[in-house]
C-alpha cells in the first residue's frame, strides 16, 4: 500500500491536534508535519517528501491564499486540500483558480476527510457536497444584489483590497504599487478596522461583494 504523506498548516494547534487524532490508524495516510502559518509550511516543504498539504485559510505571517498562491509556483507537484468553515462561492472559486485541489468544511465527517485525502493524493480533484451546493446556489447577478457601500474606502485602499483578494502578498503588492510593504500592511490593518473583520477571508468576502474581483 503506498502511503500518502500529509502536512497540516493551521494557526491553532488544537485543530491540528484533532486532525492527527481523526487520521490515525487509517494504513495509508502518515503525518509528515505541521506548520502553524503559511512561510513555516513553504520552509517545511521544500525539506519534506510531502503529498498532500491539508491547510487553513487564516493563518498569521502569511495567510493560505499567499502560501497556496507560492506553492504552486514553486512546487506545483504537491496537492493542496483547503480546509475552512468559509463557504463564500466567490472565495472558493478565486481559491479554485490559483489552484486548490480541494475545499472541504472543518464540520466534515472523519470519512468523508480521509476520502478526501485519497482522491486528491491520486490525481482527482475534491469539494465537499456543502461546498458544490454552495457553488451551485449562486446566481450570476448575487454578487450584485448583495453589495455594500465602498464610499468609506479611498482608492488605494480600494486598490490595496483588490489585489489582497487576488491573492498577492505585502511584498507583492508594494512591487506593483511602488510602496513599502509595512505601508501595504498599514493599508491593510487600516481595512480590517474600517471593514470590522479581523482576518483576510473577511477582506476577501467584502471585495467578492462589492465586485472588486
Amino acid at each position: 500500500m503506498n502511503q500518502i504523506k500529509v502536512l497540516l498548516a493551521d494557526d491553532h494547534q488544537i485543530i491540528i491536534d484533532g486532525l492527527k487524532s481523526l487520521l490515525q490508524n487509517t494504513g495509508d495516510i502518515v503525518m509528515a508535519g505541521e506548520a502553524n502559518n503559511g512561510r513555516e509550511a513553504l520552509r517545511l516543504l521544500n525539506i519534506l517528501k510531502v503529498d498532500v498539504v491539508l491547510m487553513d485559510i487564516d493563518m498569521p505571517m502569511m495567510n493560505g491564499i499567499e502560501a497556496l498562491k507560492e506553492l504552486k509556483r514553486t512546487l506545483p507537484g504537491i496537492k493542496v486540500i483547503i480546509l475552512s468553515m468559509h463557504q463564500e462561492a466567490g472565495m472558493i472559486k478565486s481559491l479554485m483558480a490559483i489552484g486548490a485541489d480541494g475545499y472541504i468544511l472543518k464540520s466534515t465527517s472523519r470519512d468523508e476527510l480521509i476520502g478526501a485525502i485519497r482522491k486528491v493524493a491520486g490525481g482527482q480533484s475534491y469539494f465537499s457536497s456543502e461546498v458544490t451546493i454552495s457553488l451551485l446556489n449562486t446566481p450570476q447577478n448575487n454578487l450584485s444584489s448583495s453589495k455594500q457601500p465602498v464610499e468609506m474606502l479611498t482608492d488605494r485602499e480600494e486598490e490595496i483590497l483588490k489585489l489582497i483578494a487576488e491573492g498577492f502578498s505585502n511584498k507583492e503588492i508594494g512591487t506593483k504599487l511602488f510602496i513599502s510593504h509595512r505601508t501595504v500592511d498599514t493599508h491593510r490593518t487600516n481595512l480590517m478596522r474600517k471593514l470590522n473583520t479581523n482576518n483576510i477571508a473577511g477582506l476577501i468576502s467584502y471585495a467578492i461583494k462589492n465586485g472588486l474581483v
